[in-house]
């Protein structure tokens, strides 16, 4: 019998009438009851087990708790109303990170045994059934612990609990034992064994415990020579202390974390992180920072009651905070042009105590170079990151697999994660009651923020961030995580998910895993699957009006989506409006050039004319060869694909804004334009014009011209900005009320615009409106995945 978490309470209450008495150790009462329960969820490196166990010894009950793959097991044996306390107790007052999403109960013939035990994990069933942890921050146990001179852990750098510490980074295979992680090599001292083995420590069961008689070690190593490190660590020194001090002299230091090498630099030293950024070929991209304390963050950055409680999570996010104005001790190269900082809070003991005695935030970036993957191996970071780290603290834990930093905003007041990574990673998605299917589907993503999707039973599996595809390095780490996780989860695929696009490296990968598993692929439109995502996430069905808005997707009908209103029904989904197209001389090159956005628009208005607007700063930006091949180009529809890209309208207004005319990363201009018009309000927009028919074609000419004229006008471009937001604003209620569909999903990278969604948001509310935005599932196509898995499922609902 399954039952979910919710009602398994009031009918497991019920069920225990009568029971058979068998074979017994001992005399059995007539009122004596045995239960057998597989419990679903994040039950496995959680301290359930432990929990279980005190909570069956506390009431007097018998039996044993087991890990398998399918999750965890229970067997318990008592009077039935000492059993019916117990499973209340184990609904209520699970440990903090337990998730129980499914119960199946079985009941069984007393046996009259005497004691609880945790018995050796069992590997059975399917792997896909158990929820793995992420990794967790430091809790504030181990924090004391590693603080306090008395304690035996006294600045031992890999201090956790079973409330803390690795997780998903160590895992090898399921079910979740030391053996199966990469501590296996580690044997626990007397002195671990013995909390190991303790029921009343919260140490109890916990997987990677150790310290530092027993456990992993940190090590410094120095480059040699330009070629590359030593091969051995430096042989003399406090390896923490080597690295706290070339921090403080300047230097770049890459520190093997949880899930990757990060490289870290004096927050403060502005040419120590100009060093990093010409190093790492990172010329204006924000870097993220870690702080010592909370306290600290409140001094250069405005903290809501919201953003402190995500920073001080067990997740330990990167959070978008809002600058301070004001005197700050920051270098002013950080994060350029930006109001926002990515700041997050020491995770792991080791950046606790590197960071207590700093005193001061460093720059905490990712461990990789430009458009590559992180590193995770000592070996590799000391190869690949030579031209960058001056020093290396590392340690000899082995990281499974790359789990990046988590980045989040608050939108609206809720938590949306924008990198999917270290706290969040994998999640679990249940769509218990809204799809019933055999099929096991991988879906892989996009080609930009690339993430994969695995669904088996009712569920999917969303990974972690692994990265843009168009280095060779990230499109190999894709291939890896593929094996990795239908290893982990033990699921041979039965049909393939993938994007549109032919030319998407994990398009090209899809059919290739197709032909080698003969099973079909299924192609699944970038925008569609965009607001499927939002669905599943929120378990919405049709009806549903979705605004997927982003920088560019392949359509159907093999032109450029991006700024799209799509109606999904029964049998898939209907394009009810979308942005009037324009051209994009260039194709590709226009996402890092918003110049030749601009100048797209410009033609839209006015036609061969544009060239002549000399007053104009994309115009200006193009020599006069170039406007003529330009010209050309445009005229005759060479390398000049039409698009109805909301992110290419973003760069064309930023660009005739003289905000960014070329852009080093992705959003630049869409950032600036962001961050333009983030002080200024506004009561209307700029004029715009709606067709009549479906679909609705919204025509934007009306807008880019009296922007021209407003900026020809000396209007602050502060509020030129505002009014474009503004203009999008009434966009998106105007369509909402011609479809007059109620709930309604906004999705895609161009609503990680924190002030357009929220504005949006607001304005569709008053209009009766219930809008939904990404939370847990990120609305960029780090988040696609989940969204081509329900389009699989779909078709092949429809296919029967």
């Amino acid at each position: 019998m399954w039952l979910s978490a919710n009602n398994f309470y009031d009918k497991l209450a019920i069920s225990y009438k009568k029971h058979e008495v068998g074979t017994v150790m001992m005399p059995v009462t007539p009122s004596l009851c045995r239960s057998h329960l597989t419990v679903r969820g994040t039950v496995q490196g959680v301290g359930f087990r432990p929990f279980v166990y005190q909570l069956a010894t506390e009431l007097g009950l018998a039996g044993g708790v087991k890990n398998t793959s399918q999750g965890v097991v229970i067997e318990i044996e008592g009077p039935e109303k000492t059993l019916q306390i117990f499973f209340q107790k184990l609904q209520q007052d699970v440990p903090p990170h337990v998730v129980i999403r499914a119960l199946e109960q079985q009941d069984l013939p007393a046996q009259g045994v005497m004691g609880f035990h945790i018995w050796p994990s069992e590997a059975v069933g399917k792997a896909t059934e158990t929820q793995i942890l992420p990794d967790l921050a430091t809790c504030a146990e181990c924090l004391q612990d590693i603080l306090s001179p008395d304690n035996r852990r006294h600045h031992y750098a890999f201090t956790n609990c079973t409330h803390c510490g690795p997780r998903f980074s160590i895992i090898r295979i399921l079910p979740y034992d030391r053996c199966h992680t990469t501590m296996a090599n580690f044997t626990m001292c007397a002195d671990c064994q013995a909390e190991y083995t303790q029921p009343d420590n919260r140490r109890f069961h916990a997987q990677p415990n150790a310290c530092a008689v027993c456990g992993p070690h940190l090590e410094f190593w120095t480059k040699k020579t330009q070629e590359g490190p030593q091969e051995g660590p430096q042989q003399s020194g406090n390896p923490l202390h080597l690295a706290i001090a070339m921090l403080r002299r300047g230097d770049i230091v890459a520190l093997k974390g949880l899930g990757g090498f990060q490289l870290l630099v004096d927050a403060q030293n502005h040419s120590a992180v100009a060093r990093l950024r010409q190093r790492k070929e990172r010329p204006d991209k924000p870097l993220a920072l870690m702080y010592p304390t909370l306290e600290q963050v409140h001094q250069d950055c405005k903290v809501s009651a919201d953003a402190a409680k995500l920073l001080s999570s067990a997740q330990a996010p990167i959070v978008l905070l809002p600058k301070r104005l004001g005197s700050s001790s920051l270098a002013n190269n950080i994060a350029p042009k930006m109001d926002r900082l990515g700041v997050m809070l020491p995770t792991t003991p080791l950046h606790h105590l590197l960071l207590q005695t700093l005193t001061s935030p460093v720059v905490a970036t990712s461990g990789n170079l430009s458009g590559e993957p992180i590193c995770i191996a000592k070996q590799d970071a000391c190869q690949r990151l030579a031209p960058v780290a001056d020093g290396f603290l590392v340690h000899n834990r082995p990281i499974q697999r790359p789990v990046d930093d988590s980045v989040v905003q608050l939108v609206h007041d809720k938590c949306q994660v924008l990198r999917h990574g270290r706290g969040y990673a994998p999640q679990v998605i249940s769509l218990s009651g809204l799809v019933a299917s055999d099929a096991r589907i991988l879906a892989l993503g996009a080609h930009l923020k690339n993430a994969i999707a695995l669904f088996s039973g009712d569920h999917i599996v969303l990974s972690q961030y692994i990265g843009d595809l168009d280095a060779p390095r990230t499109l190999e780490r894709l291939k890896h995580t593929v094996t990795d996780m239908l290893s982990l989860y033990t699921c041979q695929p039965t049909a393939i998910a993938c994007d549109l696009h032919p030319d998407y490296g994990s398009t090209r990968l899809a059919h290739t895993l197709a032909e080698q598993w003969a099973v079909p692929v299924i192609s699944v439109q970038h925008h569609y699957a965009h607001v499927l995502a939002g669905m599943a996430e929120h378990s919405l069905d049709v009806p549903i009006l979705g605004v997927a808005w982003d920088g560019m997707g392949y359509g159907p009908d093999q032109t450029v989506w991006g700024g799209e209103f799509l109606q999904i029904t029964m049998s898939g989904f209907e394009r009810v409006a979308h942005l009037l197209p324009f051209p994009l001389p260039g194709g590709e090159l226009c996402s890092r050039e918003p110049r030749r956005s601009a100048l797209g628009l410009l033609y839209g208005c006015y036609g061969d004319v544009a060239f002549e607007c000399d007053d104009l700063v994309p115009v200006q930006e193009f020599s006069a060869s170039q406007r003529t091949v330009l010209q050309q180009m445009l005229t005759n529809k060479i390398n000049t694909p039409m698009a109805s890209s909301m992110g290419r309208l973003f760069d064309g207004v930023a660009a005739l804004l003289n905000l960014h005319q070329v852009v080093s990363f992705e959003g630049q201009a869409a950032l600036a334009l962001e961050f333009a018009a983030a002080e200024t309000m506004v009561q209307r927009g700029y004029p715009f014009i709606i067709s009549s028919t479906v679909p609705y074609i919204i025509d934007w000419r009306p807008m880019v011209r009296k922007i021209i004229h407003d900026q020809g006008q000396g209007v602050a471009t502060t509020v030129v900005a505002a009014k474009f937001h503004r203009t999008l604003v009434e966009i998106v209620t105007a369509i909402a009320k011609l479809i007059n569909n109620s709930n309604i999903i906004l999705t895609g990278g161009c609503f990680q615009n924190k002030l357009l969604s929220e504005q949006i948001i607001q304005h569709l509310q008053i209009a009766g409106f219930t809008p939904h935005w990404h939370q847990r599932v990120p609305p960029n196509d780090g988040g696609i995945a989940v969204g081509q898995i329900i389009g699989a499922l779909r078709h092949l609902s429809m296919s029967v």
